[in-house]
């Protein structure tokens, strides 16, 4: 059984659309965009995650980041937001709920976002999130299905957020605030995807819960194949000693084995889960130029997106999705 997300869940379903829709869910988009003049739409999306980790403020960082990625992975810029928040009174009181709280509105702050309100209710699992809209020019949107062959693909922050989150939980890892998967986590896209703008962008998507490889198979979206170029994979750090000790979580488990068939490996590199690890608040995947690709990644390297690589290319349609060389 492959994986799901809603938009192929609810394929069939019929919806009212009209001619303003520029982006729907019909290729697991990174957000939707309906256009109100022919100079700007809206840009809308939601997610919301459980705790990846055990500090509150911290936590809440991470879920806001995750939510604003979705925006910034379309080319838009983030105006507003309204918190979702699925409350786990039995085990959390309203002290750390705030402390949630206030570490989304951190990095909402950070964005120059406005909060306009939001929505609680009691839950058995603590979760929290936010929906999102920002605006976009209609003609300046990025798909994450549209790359052009020969394309190089640009990573702006390391893999292994999934493994990471595990590690921490059953104590195979001590938290750190300023643990290198930490400081990623809450980093913003928002830079990344401004710097973009300068380049000639044909595709992007940023990386969450397929992982690198789903990600990137949408981005193939079954007409093109794609290489990555294993040695180059940006992971972070104490990701393969976590990997050897077969730290994996049940969800990167899941989505190697969903997604290994489209996969051809050419490479004894030992850290391949790391590509299907299911991220939280990953790094923007750009598909561009390649004579633009280098200049992108200085400019990343230099807004402090220190991991920022090269890591493939995206080829013809050839008998595999992806190939790991």
């Amino acid at each position: 059984m492959g994986l799901e997300d809603l938009g192929q869940i609810t394929a069939g379903i019929e919806t009212f659309a009209d001619s303003h829709l520029i982006v729907g869910y019909e290729n697991s988009d990174d957000a939707g965009v309906y256009a109100l003049s022919d100079e700007l739409a809206l840009v809308e999306s939601v997610d919301f995650i459980t705790p990846i980790v055990d500090d509150p403020f911290v936590y809440g960082q991470i879920a806001c980041a995750n939510a604003l990625s979705d925006i910034f992975a379309m080319g838009g810029v983030a105006k507003t937001a309204l918190n979702l928040l699925m409350w786990d009174q039995q085990h959390l009181d309203r002290a750390m709920i705030k402390e949630i709280l206030k570490g989304g509105a951190f990095i909402l702050n950070e964005a120059k976002v406005t909060l306009l309100g939001g929505h609680s209710i009691s839950d058995l699992e603590q979760k929290y999130g936010l929906s999102v809209t920002g605006i976009v020019h209609p003609k300046k949107v990025w798909k994450n299905c549209t790359p052009q062959e020969g394309d190089a693909l640009v990573l702006s922050k390391p893999l292994g957020s999934g493994i990471l989150a595990t590690a921490l939980k059953t104590d195979k890892l001590a938290f750190s605030s300023d643990l290198e998967g930490i400081v990623s986590m809450v980093m913003l896209n928002q830079r990344a995807s401004e710097i973009a703008k300068e380049f000639e962008i044909h595709a992007c998507t940023d990386i969450t819960g397929f992982g690198l490889i789903g990600h990137l198979l949408e981005m193939c979206n079954k007409a093109k194949s794609a290489r990555i170029f294993t040695q180059e994979v940006p992971l972070m750090e104490h990701i393969p000693e976590l990997i050897a000790q077969k730290i994996i979580p049940n969800g990167s488990l899941q989505n190697y084995e969903a997604l290994k068939e489209e996969v051809c490996i050419q490479s004894a590199w030992a850290n391949e889960i790391a590509l299907f690890d299911s991220q939280t608040s990953g790094g923007l995947l750009f598909a561009l130029p390649p004579k633009e690709a280098k200049t992108l990644v200085e400019k990343l390297r230099l807004a402090g997106y220190e991991a920022s690589c090269v890591i493939g290319e995206i080829l013809p349609k050839e008998k595999k999705s992806i190939y790991l060389s």
